[in-house]
């Protein structure tokens, strides 16, 4: 799930790759509640995980939201 994320905030959101790490927070990778609907948006229509942009916001870091998407996917099977 981590590269699944790290690519949505690099091809999407258009964070630079070496910014994405498990400990970065979105104020390292200076998202905005914006990039946080988009986030979202992509989650649910391309990967089949329903996580709102209000959720995906209050997470801390790069690792707690690929944590959040891996507990989804595991709700989903």
């Amino acid at each position: 799930m981590y590269e699944t994320l790290k690519n949505i905030l690099v091809d999407t959101l258009k964070v630079a790759p070496e910014q994405v790490t498990p400990e970065a927070t979105k104020d390292d990778l200076d998202l905005d509640s914006l990039a946080f609907v988009e986030l979202s948006m992509v989650l649910g229509k391309e990967h089949g995980l329903h996580i709102s942009d209000d959720e995906l916001f209050d997470m801390e870091t790069v690792g707690d939201i690929v944590a959040l998407m891996e507990e989804r996917a595991g709700e989903r099977s």
